[in-house]
């Protein structure tokens, strides 16, 4: 048996959550109801949401040594994830985020930074960091080092996730090593040129080979595809808080279903539910949920229905 059930190479950010009851209009004022200092980042919340759910999870990345930093690792640390190679960088900010999140809707809009002194480069990763789990899962940032990272786990037959949001230069190199692609709604567009989200998927699949390429859809839930076929989960309804973190949960509740070995379907659903509950407090790891609690949601009639996608013409 590997040490670890599931190894993450990416990114965390420290979130400064600044809750408003609505946007304002342009050039206009609002005063803000709470200001929260929260942890958060891609893969390292999605490698959170795995330790929750009881997978021996890892996670590799760089730290700033600030107070954002401090306030990362003693999140990572508390939760039993591994963090033999985390790097502290001295005199390096942490990425940070500013995330105005609007108390009518929960919708949250985010400014970001991440300095360079944050990145992480091929060279640092070595194969045995890689191996000692049984599934990677990386972002697109640092594209030369997750691109390393995956080709490490495609020649030693370990699955690949990967959770992608937008366009990166050379992340031509990733896709041929990954197995599960799971986008935003915006990228299968902008990558392929196609409008349409079936054939835009379609495209990624064929091209790059990947067992599932799927997207996230917010609101509306998920649409993946797998063996030709498409498969579409609906989101399900809750009192929505805040959105942020809801797509990292997302990747992190799919790591825990492809180790569990769920059905396509399964993971969809266990995915969006663990998503939605997220949603229902603040922060990118506002409510990371049991198992038990995400099936009770299954179990629930408590799902959008199929015509609420019209827009994504599935």
């Amino acid at each position: 048996m590997k040490p670890f059930d599931v190894v993450g190479v990416g990114l965390n950010a420290t979130d400064t959550m600044i809750l408003i009851p609505h946007f304002p209009a342009y050039g206009g004022k609002v005063p803000f109801i709470r200001e929260v200092l929260s942890p958060g980042g891609q893969v390292a919340s999605a490698i959170v949401c795995c330790a929750s759910l009881g997978l021996r999870a890892k996670y590799i990345g760089t730290i700033g040594d600030d107070e954002r930093g401090r306030v990362q690792i003693e999140s990572l640390r508390s939760t039993g994830v591994n963090l033999d190679h985390v790097q502290m960088r001295r005199g390096c900010p942490n990425q940070s985020a500013y995330i105005l999140i609007d108390q009518s809707t929960g919708e949250r809009t985010v400014f970001w930074s991440r300095p360079h002194c944050l990145e992480i480069t091929p060279d640092e990763i070595s194969e045995d960091q890689i191996t000692c789990a049984s599934l990677l899962h990386i972002d697109g940032h640092d594209t030369p080092a997750v691109a390393h990272a995956a080709r490490i786990a495609r020649r030693n037959g370990i699955p690949v996730t990967v959770d992608v949001d937008t366009i990166y230069k050379g992340f031509e190199h990733v896709l041929p090593n990954v197995d599960y692609l799971i986008t935003s709604s915006e990228f299968p567009e902008r990558w392929t040129g196609k409008s349409d989200p079936l054939e835009a998927l379609a495209t990624l699949q064929e091209t790059y080979g990947m067992r599932v390429a799927a997207m996230t859809l917010g609101a509306h839930g998920a649409l993946a595809r797998c063996g030709g076929k498409f498969h579409y989960s609906p989101a399900f309804v809750v009192n929505c808080i805040d959105t942020t973190g809801a797509g990292d949960v997302f990747h992190g509740a799919f790591c825990y279903a492809l180790v569990k070995g769920f059905s396509l379907a399964e993971s969809l659903e266990f995915s969006n539910a663990m998503a939605a509950l997220n949603c229902t407090a603040l922060g990118a790891r506002g409510h990371l949920a049991s198992e038990a609690e995400a099936r009770r949601l299954m179990e629930s009639n408590n799902r959008r229905s199929l015509d609420d996608l019209a827009p994504h013409r599935v």
